[in-house]
């Protein structure tokens, strides 16, 4: 490993598994020290959105114009 965490990944593994220059991967460490390296593919990226979309949320709160979003930010009564 690199002073920047940079890895090699063998030919063989790199031809196994199709990577080409460039090419994403995921790293997963298992809990015996293990390590798993795959492409990632559409349902990883489908589980990061919806982690992310789980974490946002959404506005509960309804104001009609400006005066009153202000309002409800300041606090002003």
């Amino acid at each position: 490993m690199t002073s920047k965490g940079q890895v090699t990944i063998p030919k063989r593994i790199r031809d196994e598994l199709g990577l080409v220059p460039g090419q994403a991967v995921e790293f997963a460490a298992g809990a015996t020290g293990e390590v798993v390296l795959r492409k990632p593919g559409r349902q990883a990226a489908a589980s990061r959105r919806d982690r992310f979309a789980r974490a946002r949320g959404g506005a509960t709160v309804q104001w009609h114009d400006t005066d009153e979003l202000m309002t409800l930010l300041r606090g002003d009564d």
